[in-house]
This record gives C-alpha cells, sequence and structure tokens, in this order.
C-alpha cells in the first residue's frame, strides 16, 4: 500500500462518513475504508479512474468536482502548485463552513509547502507524520463562490514559419506557462509529416495537434492522453484558435494500446512522470507497439531525451529508425511502417 494511504488509516477515527478521496494512487485504501465509510473517487488520471471502477469504487474521471456533495474530502498533494490552488477552490465552493479537508502527501512531494496552501482557508493542524508522508486538517472557515473553469486557464503564443496559434493550458498540465524544448525542437519537423489520420500521444494542452490541425485541412487529429485536464485543454486550444471541433476527437488512454487503429501518423512528445515520479512506461510502449496502430507506410515521429536508449527499441520493431536532428538535449526520432 502507498504510504500515504497508509497514514490516512493510521488516523481513521478522524472521517466522517461520506468520504471524497480526490486523486489517491491506486491501491487498497478506498476498499478499507468502504467498510466503515461511504467512499468515492475524483481522479482525473484515467489509468486509476478504471482500477477503482473495476474495484466496484464510485469514481468520478473528470476536471470538475463531482455532482455527490461529501462530508469531507482528503487530497492527496498533487505535484502542482496551480493545481492544488484550483483543487481547493473546488472543495471549499461545495462544502460548507465546519467541514473537514484533509491534505496528505510526502514530503519530498511538498506537502509542508502544500499545507500553507491549506491554511488560508481555516484553522489548520498536522494530524500526523510517518513513512517520510504527513497528513494535515483543516475546519473550513472560509468559502468561496466557484469560478468558471475558464478563469483558470493559463495562454501563451506559438509561432513558426506561418502558422501562430494560442495555447490555452489547466493547471497542473505539461508546460502550461510555455511551450517545452522538446516540442519546440519538433515543430519545424510537422511540416515532413504525412497527411490523414494522426495521433498525438500524450497531447498536453494541444500544442502538437493543433499545429497539425492548421498545417492542413487533411489531417483528423486524434488527441491521447492519461489526464482529463490535458484533454479538456487541447479542446479549449482548438476552440480558441477557431479550428473545427469535427476535426479533433479526444481519446482518454492508459497507454498506446488504447488507441485507434489504421493511422496515418503517431506523434508524440512523450509523457515520462507519473506525479513527482519518473516513469518511461507509456513512452517505451510507444516505441515497442505504435506499429501496431499504423497502416503500412504509416509514420512514427518521437521527441526523446538524448540520453534515452529509443532509438533502439524503435529499429527494433520497426527495422530502422533515422534521427531527423540533435539540438538542445532532443532528439527527433522517425520511423515507417513497411
Amino acid at each position: 500500500m502507498d504510504p500515504r494511504s497508509e497514514v490516512v488509516l493510521r488516523q481513521q477515527q478522524y472521517l466522517a462518513i461520506k468520504i471524497l478521496l480526490i486523486t489517491p494512487p491506486a491501491d487498497e485504501l478506498a476498499q478499507q475504508l468502504a467498510h466503515k465509510h461511504q467512499v468515492s473517487v475524483w481522479t482525473w488520471n484515467f489509468a486509476d479512474h478504471q482500477y477503482f471502477q473495476h474495484q466496484s469504487i464510485q469514481s468520478d474521471f473528470a476536471v470538475t468536482f463531482p455532482d455527490q456533495i461529501p462530508d469531507q474530502v482528503i487530497i492527496f498533494v498533487p505535484k502542482s502548485k496551480e493545481l492544488l490552488s484550483y483543487l481547493l477552490h473546488v472543495v471549499v465552493s461545495h462544502l460548507p463552513a465546519g467541514q473537514h479537508i484533509f491534505l496528505v502527501g510526502e514530503k519530498k512531494g511538498g506537502v509542508e509547502r502544500a499545507s500553507k496552501q491549506l491554511q488560508s482557508y481555516g484553522k489548520t493542524v498536522k494530524l500526523d507524520s510517518a513513512r517520510h508522508c504527513q497528513l494535515w486538517q483543516t475546519t473550513i472557515e472560509t468559502t468561496e463562490q466557484l469560478k468558471p473553469l475558464e478563469q483558470w486557464l493559463k495562454h501563451y503564443s506559438v509561432k513558426n514559419e506561418n502558422i501562430q496559434l494560442e495555447i490555452y493550458a489547466l493547471p497542473g498540465v505539461f508546460s502550461q506557462n510555455h511551450l517545452d524544448i522538446g516540442t519546440a525542437v519538433l515543430l519545424p519537423y510537422l511540416n515532413q509529416i504525412k497527411l490523414g489520420k494522426i495521433a498525438d500521444f500524450g497531447c498536453g494542452a494541444g500544442v502538437i495537434s493543433a499545429y497539425l490541425a492548421q498545417l492542413s485541412p487533411h489531417n483528423e487529429i486524434h488527441a491521447l492522453d492519461i489526464d482529463a485536464f490535458a484533454l479538456r485543454s487541447t479542446e479549449f486550444t482548438f476552440q480558441r484558435n477557431g479550428l473545427a471541433s469535427e476535426r479533433l476527437h479526444l481519446h482518454a488512454v492508459t497507454g498506446i494500446q488504447d488507441a485507434p487503429k489504421a493511422l496515418d501518423v503517431i506523434v508524440s512528445n512523450p509523457p515520462f512522470h507519473q506525479g513527482i515520479h519518473t516513469d518511461y512506461s507509456a513512452s517505451e510502449g510507444l516505441c515497442k507497439t505504435a506499429k501496431q496502430h499504423l497502416n503500412t507506410s504509416g509514420e512514427l515521429w518521437i521527441v526523446a531525451n538524448r540520453f534515452l536508449n529509443y532509438p533502439l527499441l524503435i529499429e527494433q520493431t520497426f527495422g530502422q529508425c533515422q534521427v531527423k536532428t540533435d539540438q538542445q538535449g532532443f532528439k527527433i526520432l522517425y520511423a515507417k511502417a513497411t
């Protein structure tokens, strides 16, 4: 069991009947709490959402607060400070004064910093510190009026050759405030990509998806991500740039295995973090199995950190891998299905 969950169980006596777990780890906590409590989950991680559904735990995969209002919430501290600000605002917009918010996280994950954000909403106390984790409790004294989701968007401009876009991103989405270096290295090569049915694996705020949609009206874009905030951000990016919604197909996925078949192109600046932890499984799976989702002569384009051994993985499947460029610590890798 995740150590954060163990700390929650140590202080179970503080919990009310109806509890909402906000982005908890996929472990046995919800099931154990369900013996004495009515437990539900709010998560924006599609893999975790599927896990809880399989465990018969009520789970909402969404960017907004669930319809069923709990007595208390337990927030598992996210990596993003901005995302925690959004979560706290949404919680105190739905729960009345006097109710409790619990905050649990790893010390290396910034739980002490996060507890300071909690303090602005009421009296806050540390209930426990164990297993390199902390559990905090706030009694709500300050409630707020719910702000529209759009007010949490940040945006920035992307320009390359004749294409200019405004990118819109919600809290917690990769590279929310600026274009990341890897994608910047990729953009000049996107006009070489085959036209047609294209999947953007790990779409984030929709930079690559929107760029390819603007590049040609013949491109049909399938935006894939595990994160509901990323998928909603991509949707905002398309809307705000006047790109036709019927050309965008959003897919919540756990990995490339959930991608559509018969694609002309898969392009990706693949994710390699799960929360605060490094995780290369999704990007390695992409290298190994992307060909199964491509048409004959379909293309794979990947941004990769220079130190990663992705060319070898791609060669083992495609029989070849071309390095289009190597700059600023990133390689653009290309392979063609045969």
